[in-house]
């Protein structure tokens, strides 16, 4: 590595200009006095040298201590033991500095396949166990088969659907036949990809490198005609590695190009999403390296200085608690300087592995890593590939089925690496005894006679990410804009042919208030009458919610608790088939079946539940899992969306809720939930159902931070899905139940919707989903009877069900109780100056047999019917 002479301003990156030493001066003073930079501070101090970054590099060294001091590990800079297993060098990237990425040509002429094989991967892991390692670190490259028809020919032979499949095989035949932990370098992974992995390994990593878009985007840029390069995309998979709760690794790549001023800015959105998501474990601080054979091999290498500036720097940014690290084989024996700018960590060492990435560079000894750290005042300690402070928070960063695997190898009081363990493969398997009845079982009953057992979970400022990130990203919405149009106009359009509404029309009437209110929701009963009638439908079902354990992170959500908690509980499969024949017994032709997020829970026990059900009352109708719930499944299985489907149809399961849908806008739901699947996700699950029959339901929850433009572009997105796949049922309203609704508690959403709100959604909703949809239902668990007869004035035609037992709405706070008799309903539709009349799910007639027994005990459990116990 080249060193600048002490002094002497080194050639700066593209753009940047010498700061002046009074801003300099200024910038190291408030650096000292521990004072938030900003990123102008940020850059200049990116250029401090000679005695000015012996200063930066001092305060910076203090930072770093008072974290480890409050880590609980003073004075000690980790690195983890590894082997390096390159399970592909192609790569559908082209970037301008790498020798790792090859093509198929070169792979042949060497003797080596497409991919690593199984057995070659195994060696390695084998041998790298035999020596003490404890991580297996699979780097490859990203998406190769998108690229190269020799990789999708070689995945397709050995049967796998893609190369995430063959990572996810690859990292359980290491943990099951070595014990090694798996760290996982894929690339740019989506959120299912990630669904599909958090199961397999502890840890991750994408080095975020740049977000100077230029570089990625400009011909002659380092990462031009790389689509992975691009910041927008590499930033995305940072978030969806937060949202997943994954423990991940990151950093950036310097002297790429890249000006001091987009450095600091790459330092600042790395901060932005680990103070969102906690979930950044380590920022890797790699200096580039020119290569021989690429085309930025005449580009200089970054020198010593400015790869210690942006150490110090980065330290200053990130604060005291991030773990930082510069990997020791990339310098020239300088590692006291990089000890002294801040880094807490050397990186994974192998003792038999090249990094294959810069495989010029040979790994230190560790030997030579502890007396060099020593010298500067540190003890070297091995950690694992997950760091030690995700170890002791457990769930929901380590799966159940990895458990074992980590505390084999961890040092129960630090959290780091048992140093003289020996890695010896253990199964990956299920939790056993998943349907094991626990916790509080009478929730259904009890939740209406003694209620929740607190407000807030105890874990409410740690498990939803950080609240004044999300504070500001909210702030839009909190108070719906109103907009400028012709509602006259737009009124006179809905009333004459609502198909040919436009936007801006139809905005203006999601504001519409007063008489033109009163107006819209006039047009929108009119259309309801001439479209299905006068009758309002409602049916007899059962909900069972078989689980409220979650750490999915909906911060909309009071029903999910963690195992620990006083009001979590889940049922066995007896408890759950209990409950549908209770319901069959008194009439009900469905029972609605969802659950929370369990991480103890099978992706195959979904087709228990419906199994269990059918066995037990073969007539019913099992309307059960949201697509959160079946991408739940398939990631956990293996399975592609389309075969569990399938297979949970085999089971038993004959049309699925379309809940988790929330609000269809990533703006949105990012704010509202922390894990839950994205948008795009939801819409192939829903597509993916409707194409094998599946029917479902539609719903939209709104009255948060979400405005009237959202709505719009929600039920605009439902109508085109219905008008592909004909498979929805009906559309829910779902007005926000805010009362016990974290993002309500901590005063970043709105308590709830107005009743302007409820009847302007409702009339819409008629109005924009016609003719494609024709029953609209309205919730009187959220509104109560009065609200419900309203919104039946308003354009709806359906009042759900008599659902026996519900337990999310009120858990959230609902004041409108469980269960609704059939009177209950008929009462509504009567105070609304219409019929009722029962249906089935797919809104057919119901059989007299089913009405008879409905009626006699007029739709609901008897009341001395036992409370089921454990």
């Amino acid at each position: 590595m080249t060193t600048s002479a002490q002094g002497n301003e080194p050639d700066a990156p593209t753009g940047s200009a010498a700061p002046t030493a009074n801003a300099m001066r200024r910038a190291l003073g408030r650096a000292r006095a521990g004072v938030a930079l900003d990123t102008a501070e940020a850059a200049v101090l990116l250029q401090a040298r000679g005695g000015d970054l012996k200063e930066l590099m001092a305060s910076a060294a203090r930072v770093r201590d008072a974290g480890l001091e409050a880590a609980g590990r003073p004075g000690v800079i980790t690195y983890s033991r590894s082997v390096f297993i390159p399970l592909t060098r192609l790569c559908r990237d082209k970037c301008h500095y790498c020798t790792f990425a090859t093509v198929p040509g070169k792979l042949r002429r060497a003797g080596h396949g497409m991919f690593m094989s199984p057995d070659e991967v195994l060696a390695i892991a084998r041998r790298g166990a035999e020596m003490g390692c404890k991580e297996a670190l699979i780097t490859l490259g990203d998406r190769p088969e998108d690229r190269w028809p020799e990789a999708r020919a070689w995945l397709e032979a050995e049967g796998y659907d893609d190369t995430i499949a063959y990572v996810r095989a690859m990292a359980i035949r290491i943990l099951e036949e070595t014990g090694l932990l798996p760290h996982l370098n894929p690339g740019a992974l989506t959120w299912t990809d990630f669904q599909r992995l958090k199961p397999v390994a502890p840890s991750m990593g994408m080095m975020l490198e740049t977000t100077a878009e230029r570089l990625w985007s400009e011909p002659g840029g380092p990462h031009y005609g790389s689509p992975d390069k691009e910041p927008a995309v590499r930033l995305r998979v940072l978030e969806d590695a937060g949202r997943s709760s994954v423990p991940f690794t990151s950093g950036l790549l310097i002297g790429i190009g890249e000006t001091r001023e987009e450095r600091a800015e790459s330092l600042f959105a790395l901060r932005r999403v680990s103070r969102s998501y906690h979930g950044i474990q380590e920022v890797i601080i790699q200096n580039f390296r020119a290569k021989p054979d690429t085309a930025m091999r005449g580009m200089p290498d970054a020198e010593l200085d400015d790869l210690v500036a942006t150490v110090a720097v980065a330290r200053h940014i990130l604060g005291p608690s991030a773990c930082i690290q510069a990997p020791p084989n990339l310098v020239d024996a300088e590692y006291e300087q990089l000890i002294a700018a801040g880094i807490d960590d050397w990186g994974g060492v192998s003792p038999l592995t090249p990094d294959h990435v810069n495989p010029e560079r040979p790994w230190p000894q560790v030997d030579e890593l502890a007396e060099r750290s020593a010298a500067a005042g540190f003890r070297l300690c091995e950690r694992l590939a997950v760091y030690p402070e995700y170890i002791r928070r457990g769930e929901p960063w380590l799966d159940p089925r990895l458990l074992p695997h980590v505390t084999a190898l961890a040092d129960p009081e630090t959290g780091l690496a048992r140093e003289e363990a020996i890695p010896t493969g253990l199964p990956w398997q299920e939790p056993e005894e998943a349907f094991s009845a626990s916790g509080r079982t009478d929730l259904h009953h009890t939740i209406d006679t003694e209620g929740r057992t607190g407000d807030r979970r105890e874990d409410f400022d740690e498990v939803y990410g950080d609240w004044e990130a999300l504070r500001e990203a909210a702030a839009p919405g909190m108070a719906p804009s109103r907009v400028d149009a012709d509602v006259k106009a737009a009124l006179s359009r809905a009333a004459d042919d609502p198909t040919r509404l436009t936007d801006p029309e139809a905005l203006a009437l999601l504001h519409a208030d007063g008489p033109a209110l009163d107006a819209l929701c006039r047009i929108a009963d009119d259309l309801r009458r001439a479209t299905v009638g006068d009758d309002v439908t409602y049916i007899v079902t059962r909900n069972i919610n078989f689980t409220n354990v979650c750490y999915t992170g909906c911060r909309f959500c009071a029903f999910a608790q963690r195992r620990t908690d006083a009001d979590a509980y889940t049922l066995s499969l007896d408890q759950v088939a209990d409950r549908a024949q209770q319901a069959w017994d008194v009439g009900a032709v469905e029972v609605c079946m969802q659950g929370g997020i369990h991480p103890d829970l099978p992706g195959t026990a979904y087709f228990d539940i419906a199994r269990a059900v059918k066995e037990r009352v073969p007539g019913m109708h099992v309307h059960a899992f949201s697509p959160m719930e079946v991408v739940n499944g398939a990631t956990r299985t293996g399975m592609s969306i389309r075969e569990w489907l399938e297979a949970a149809r085999e089971a038993g399961l004959d049309s699925i809720p379309g809940t988790a849908a929330e609000i269809l806008d990533d703006e949105v739901r990012w704010i509202l939930t922390k894990g839950k699947l994205p948008t795009a996700t939801w819409i192939e699950v829903v597509k993916t159902a409707h194409e094998l029959g599946i029917r479902s339901s539609s719903t939209m929850m709104y009255g948060h931070v979400d405005q009237p433009r959202h709505w719009l572009a929600h039920l605009r997105l439902l109508a085109e899905i219905q008008q592909e796949t004909g498979g929805f049922t009906e559309f829910v309203t779902l007005p926000f139940i805010h009362t016990n609704a974290p993002v309500y508690l901590a005063g970043i959403a709105r308590p709830g919707p107005t009743t302007r709100d409820n009847r302007a959604v409702t009339a819409m909703a008629r109005i924009l989903l016609h003719p494609h949809i024709p029953n609209i239902q309205t919730s009187w668990v959220k509104l109560g009877t009065e609200g419900a007869a309203e919104m039946l004035r308003s354009g709806a035609n359906d009042l759900g069900g008599t659902l026996m037992e519900e337990t999310i709405s009120r858990m959230a706070g609902s004041s409108y109780g469980s269960y609704r008799s059939i009177q209950d309903l008929v009462g509504i539709a009567e105070l609304a100056g219409r019929p009722a009349r029962p249906r089935t799910t797919t809104y057919g007639p119901v059989p007299e047999d089913r009405q008879a027994a409905a009626l006699a005990s007029d739709g609901h459990l008897p009341e001395l019917l036992p409370v089921l116990g454990d």
